[in-house]
């Protein structure tokens, strides 16, 4: 796609229920968050960022992106957590001639992320099963091996989203809120990186499926999590964290993520 003008466009799967037990008072089920996954396409190629969670998810994911009517080379996977990779078989199994590109980072949390007790958050039937043998045809974006349930993926490097005197800069997977491992401080530490780069679109991870793609996200982002940190600073409770906040920010998308956040500060 070299030299060619780039289009990208966003698609969003909607929240689906979980098997998390630990609820707020005013929540009968946790939910989790819309997912997106984002094309980026040239004149006949394209790449595609994320592969979501389920078989269901990432079926349809790969009937929007056959529709495009481009042809897919790549698949980069932005993050370790399962709700944006868990789908990769399903879509490697629709575009067998596209490779997967992951960091050594992201492997690292992949697997993390195969163990059966996070796998058991959703309902464990509704889940796309990574297979490890997809990755034989992967790469890591640094040219040093990594892999996936033991196996290996090819050597090579990744070039995604390297684009930007040729197309607005976009600005792809910036948490909305964090659940473990990520941090405050390493949230943080990516708005203020992709800010620098002077995105003009900024697709987040997770968001409503008719949110702009805004770069107001990234300072709308650091408010919430620095909002987060006065608030757990002051309150004594998860309760409390997590009434202080809704009243802070009353839309928030998915109240149980910020009950799980409010959990992981205060404990109970």
């Amino acid at each position: 796609m070299a030299g060619a003008s780039l289009r990208w466009s966003v698609h969003v799967a909607p929240s689906i229920p979980t098997e998390i037990s630990d609820l707020p008072p005013d929540l009968p089920r946790r939910m989790w968050s819309p997912i997106t996954a984002t094309l980026i396409a040239g004149e006949r190629d394209a790449v595609l960022v994320d592969a979501l969670m389920t078989t269901e998810q990432a079926g349809r994911l790969a009937d929007w992106v056959a529709a495009s009517g481009k042809n897919l080379t790549t698949v980069y996977v932005t993050y370790g957590h399962g709700d944006h990779w868990f789908g990769l078989g399903t879509v490697l199994e629709r575009f067998p001639r596209a490779r997967a590109v992951v960091t050594p980072e992201a492997v690292a949390q992949m697997r993390k992320q195969m163990a059966p007790g996070v796998r058991l958050v959703l309902l464990e039937h509704a889940l796309s099963r990574p297979d490890p043998r997809q990755t034989r045809r992967g790469r890591t974006a640094d040219r040093r091996p990594a892999g996936v349930g033991g196996q290996r993926p090819g050597r090579g490097g990744a070039r995604a989203h390297r684009h930007r005197r040729q197309t607005p800069p976009v600005c792809r997977r910036l948490p909305s809120a964090w659940w473990w491992p990520v941090t405050p401080s390493t949230t943080l530490s990516t708005c203020t990186s992709r800010n620098r780069l002077d995105p003009r679109v900024v697709i987040a991870g997770h968001k409503r499926p008719d949110r702009p793609d805004e770069p107001g996200t990234i300072a709308e982002t650091r408010q919430y999590i620095h909002d987060f940190e006065t608030v757990v600073e002051s309150a004594t409770t998860a309760l409390e964290v997590y009434q202080d906040m809704l009243n802070l920010h009353p839309s928030r998308i998915n109240q149980g993520a910020l009950w799980g956040s409010a959990r992981s500060a205060k404990g109970s």
